[in-house]
């Protein structure tokens, strides 16, 4: 069940400053950066408001075709476990079907599954180089 003390908006203008306070009520150790450049490139992205306040973000970025990625689904602390997450992804999924995407993946740490599973994802295998887990990989300096 949603919070329905909370509205969300697709796209709506939103500010590095609003992003990052969110994200710093969210994730431990977070390093504030910038969207900008991020947020231009993706097939939307929703944001959920406690009235004029950011409570929750999740980015849709895709590949210019049929596959889209949740990125980033980031509830502020004081709202998490009110189905704020959920509505968010559920927004994200519309606006993909909308959009004309045809598959939308998602990676996720293993504490996460039954979100996800609560959201109509299903668990698949696939593969993940993992930079900040791993350091530099050397890849042989093959380019596109």
């Amino acid at each position: 069940m949603s919070d329905t003390s909370v509205t969300y908006k697709v796209c709506p203008e939103i500010s590095n400053e609003a992003l990052n306070a969110l994200f710093a009520t969210a994730w431990e150790n977070y390093i504030p950066r910038e969207f900008a450049s991020v947020l231009s490139r993706s097939l939307a992205y929703i944001c959920a408001y406690s009235e004029e306040v950011l409570v929750g973000f999740v980015n849709l970025a895709w590949d210019g075709g049929i596959h889209a990625f949740l990125l980033d689904t980031t509830v502020h602390s004081a709202y998490q476990r009110r189905g704020t997450g959920q509505e968010l992804v559920a927004q994200a999924v519309l606006v993909a079907r909308e959009r004309g995407i045809e598959w939308i993946h998602v990676d996720y740490e293993p504490h996460l599954q039954g979100f996800y599973e609560a959201c109509g994802f299903k668990p698949t295998q696939a593969g993940l180089i993992a930079f900040a887990l791993t350091g530099s990989i050397d890849y042989l300096g093959r380019q596109c």
